[in-house]
């Protein structure tokens, strides 16, 4: 079966619009709608006109693009593509762990389950972390969660002490600091880019740091032609798009591989899009009380987000 052509009827016939992460293998991302990071992401699910909305990413992401859309079908083409990060912030222990600061703000990275933002003030994404926790009193005391690597980079950026739960994403606290040092040793004249996920002691080494969407920005403005990659092996497809004459050196999960993929991300296949697509099925199912809760602080992110200049 020809699943492109398939997708591009059905998508017409029912309304849909198809957004894709960019760790989505390669010919997701092609037939998308719109690709980009979370950030991205939540402001076209908050915006479409779409009836329907296929969202080829991992289950928070669709549970967003949910909270977000409450009366549209929101499907997933593959039920069980989780994350490990979102996994590592059961909801009933992190409640307990909030009720001992109670005099605390609590911010969220959006990589978390729908559960975790109805306990959260505000939601932020890697793309605009930083400038949110700026733009709060200097005096605001802040719970942050999932990822302490995100949590702890915004800390030092920021001058901050937040408390930090202790979460991480396997695909991103995976990358040693051995094989970073290694490959610029073979590579001397790299620049070295890396998401705020990783370790602290790989982001001291990182010639820039930044979410997906900043990553890919970076190396289509900078003047070098080599790179070395420390995130998700998805978002090379984006970048050598964009800079087809540039090399990009992915920092690799082990040293039995030159990959570095996210397991959850490539459970989304063409296939499972196009019956997804088809079928509406598997939807997205939040009760009526999670739906309220959860949206107010992703809508609080993106008026601040809209304010600051970071989206438009």
């Amino acid at each position: 079966m020809d699943f492109v052509n398939e997708i591009n009827k059905l998508r017409k016939e029912k309304n849909a619009i198809i957004l894709a992460h960019y760790y989505q293998v390669a010919e997701i991302q092609d037939i998308a709608d719109y690709v980009g990071d979370s950030l991205g992401l939540a402001q076209q699910a908050s915006t479409t006109k779409a009836d329907m909305i296929v969202f080829a990413g991992v289950h928070f992401m669709a549970e967003t693009a949910k909270l977000l859309n409450p009366e549209k079908l929101v499907v997933l083409p593959d039920l069980n593509a989780g994350c490990s990060l979102a996994d590592s912030c059961p909801p009933l222990p992190f409640k307990h762990f909030v009720e001992q600061y109670p005099d605390h703000m609590v911010i969220s990275y959006i990589n978390c389950s729908a559960d975790i933002k109805t306990m959260s003030d505000l939601i932020c994404t890697s793309g605009n972390a930083v400038q949110l926790v700026e733009a709060l009193p200097k005096d605001q005391k802040i719970i942050f969660a999932p990822d302490k690597n995100l949590g702890g980079y915004i800390n030092r950026i920021t001058g901050r002490d937040m408390i930090l739960w202790d979460g991480t994403c396997e695909v991103h606290d995976i990358l040693s600091t051995e094989a970073v040092i290694r490959m610029k040793m073979e590579h001397p004249h790299a620049k070295l880019i890396a998401h705020p996920e990783c370790k602290a002691t790989v982001l001291e080494l990182a010639d820039f740091i930044g979410s997906t969407t900043a990553l890919l920005a970076y190396t289509q403005k900078s003047k070098d032609d080599t790179f070395i990659v420390a995130t998700e092996t998805g978002i090379l497809h984006q970048m050598q798009r964009s800079s087809p004459d540039k090399r990009f050196l992915i920092v690799p999960s082990d040293e039995t591989c030159s990959c570095n993929d996210c397991p959850y991300m490539k459970m989304n296949t063409i296939e499972k899009l196009y019956l997804a697509l088809k079928n509406g099925s598997p939807s997205i199912e939040l009760t009526p009380d999670v739906l309220e809760k959860g949206r107010k602080p992703i809508e609080k992110m993106l008026e601040m987000s809209l304010k600051l200049g970071l989206i438009k």
